[in-house]
């Protein structure tokens, strides 16, 4: 896996983005809050990576809102833990429900 932005930019670690945005498990759902947080080269493959983890994890549809690479490791649950499934190559889905 390429750690390197598709820019002139360099990393010392590897990149993991952070999606913002809300999953349907059904088309009569209100949806579920989620964050996703995962290792990827580019934000075209995360959120194509994103997508497709969701389907498997039996969302329909999700409307995904913003992208961003962590900057720092985060110290609180539940993102400290899906912060290592990351960068142990894992895409990790953070539920919040309402």
């Amino acid at each position: 896996m390429i750690d390197t932005p598709d820019n002139d930019n360099t990393l010392d670690e590897p990149m993991v983005f952070i999606i913002i945005g809300k999953g349907y498990q059904s088309k009569a759902s209100e949806g579920t809050e989620l964050h996703i947080l995962l290792r990827a080269p580019d934000d075209d493959t995360a959120v194509r990576d994103a997508l497709n983890a969701l389907s498997e994890e039996g969302f329909l549809e999700a409307d995904l809102d913003q992208i961003g690479v962590m900057t720092e490791e985060p110290v609180d649950e539940p993102h400290a833990s899906a912060y290592q499934g990351a960068l142990e190559g894992e895409v990790s889905i953070i539920r919040f429900s309402e």
